[in-house]
């Protein structure tokens, strides 16, 4: 850990060398000034932790420094120590925005450390606060200013604190997973692990024993004990990636893990007790899964405490320009760019777009856009260059006469022939899950399309 460096300003040098030992035996870097000007000068040249000033000093008495200090650095302690009595002066200090005070009496130095341990804490604390909401800040979900987006914020914030489970929902690249993670960061969980799953990915006949984990001999293969991943995410939080894809029988195993707080292991005879909060995402309409049978209702209803719906794109096209810039700041800081902006029409290319794949596709889009500008403004001609912008049109155009079954695999073929191949991003793209792609590719294999 960094050393923490404190600056100690008092016009009597013995006393202002006895602080200054004491706060060094604490392994603490100290420099001290005999007064206010000379302070600045060394608040100015390095960073410090925290100030500690007498209030009475010639020429510049502590209060005065406090405010020069409050201009260079508006977050840093400041603790003031005062005349024994002067209550008045203490008083002012605190209007002055000193942090704490300390009376000059038998007991200043015993007060001296504890305030000392107090204040640093207090300023490990600012700093983490404000790179969470740096950290958050990178997050593209949380960039707009749209009614919706400041709902979702202020939702976040108050169920952060609680272990309640979260369902989140909303089309593919809206940014589902980014508000998960946001949840856990802003939690008491936060010092534990943050888990995904990705219920669709994971092998049908596995999915139990990646979950809840085995014993070994539990099954051919099973040469080892394993931990799933609700004891890989203990103590901290679990985010079940498109939810909706999860087999009948392992949805009745998880609500039992809700319900009772425990699981058992595949080839385990006792349960093993957890604590993990539990944060769903999907890209279905659970209510319809519900009614149509895929989906149970009793773990729905556990899973729905509190239901955050991520708009789509479409229906936040004011943010439009505000993520296009966040994206310009972004690749032109990974790459070297120097990109300032949307040029004349661009903006208007980027409104004028349906945006099936939601924020990601426009993360993408704009991405192309910065390395194939560079410098200057990104000309909307950049932008139409993307065939993917024009739903609809040339390589997406379907004739009339088509079925609805041949218009699927259609669209399916040359979104997969536009990403290069890589399903992934054709599934996003098609807002479904790789598990249904992949089928629907073996459908079309077995009907001699070929894949």
């Amino acid at each position: 850990m960094e050393q923490k460096r404190i600056l100690v300003v008092d016009d009597d040098s013995l006393f202002r060398d006895s602080i200054v030992e004491i706060l060094r035996r604490k392994n603490l870097a100290v420099d001290d000034a005999p007064d206010g000007p000379r302070a600045l000068e060394l608040f100015n040249a390095t960073s410090y932790d925290l100030v500690i000033s007498d209030m009475k000093m010639p020429g510049m008495s502590g209060i005065e420094l406090l405010e020069q200090i409050r201009l260079l650095d508006k977050e840093i302690p400041c603790l003031i120590i005062t005349a024994y009595g002067d209550v008045h002066t203490a008083v002012d200090a605190m209007k002055k925005k000193a942090n704490d005070y300390i009376q000059k009496s038998d007991n200043l130095l015993i007060e001296l450390e504890m305030n000392v341990d107090r204040l640093l804490e207090y300023r490990d604390l600012v700093a983490e606060n404000r790179q969470l909401k740096s950290a958050l800040q990178e997050h593209y979900s949380y960039v707009g200013s749209t009614a919706s987006i400041k709902e979702i914020r202020l939702l976040v914030e108050k169920i952060a604190e609680s272990r309640s489970t979260v369902l989140i929902s909303g089309e593919s690249g809206t940014g589902k997973e980014l508000v998960a993670r946001s949840i856990h960061y802003l939690s008491p969980r936060k010092g534990a692990s943050f888990v995904k799953v990705n219920c669709a990915a994971m092998p049908e006949g596995l999915i139990e024993s990646e979950l809840f984990g085995h014993e070994k001999g539990a099954f051919t293969g099973a040469i080892k004990r394993k931990s799933g991943h609700f004891e890989l995410a203990s103590g901290g939080t679990l985010l079940l990636d498109e939810i909706g894809e999860m087999p009948m029988n392992v949805q009745a195993k998880l609500l039992r893990v809700l319900q009772e707080r425990e699981i058992n292991k595949v080839g385990g005879d006792s349960p093993v007790p957890i604590d993990v909060r539990i944060i769903a995402t999907t890209n279905r309409r659970l209510e319809q899964e519900v009614a149509q049978g895929r989906f149970r209702e009793d773990l729905y209803y556990r899973l729905d405490v509190f239901h955050i719906k991520m708009p789509s794109l479409r229906e936040r096209k004011e943010d439009i320009n505000l993520l296009a810039d966040h994206f310009i700041t972004k690749y032109n800081k990974e790459n070297g760019y120097s990109v300032e902006g949307l040029g004349d029409g661009a903006l208007d290319v980027l409104l004028a777009q349906g945006w099936p794949g939601n924020i990601r596709q426009l993360e993408n889009t704009i991405e192309r856009a910065v390395v194939l500008t560079q410098t200057g403004l990104i000309d909307g001609a950049v932008l139409q260059a993307r065939s993917v912008l024009h739903p609809g049109r040339g390589e997406f155009e379907f004739k009339a006469g088509l079925t609805i079954a041949q218009a699927e695999r259609e669209l399916i073929i040359k979104t997969l022939d536009h990403c290069d191949n890589n399903r992934t991003k054709a599934a996003q793209i098609l807002d479904i899950s790789i598990r249904t792609l992949r089928n629907k590719l073996h459908e079309y294999a077995a009907s001699g399309g070929g894949e």
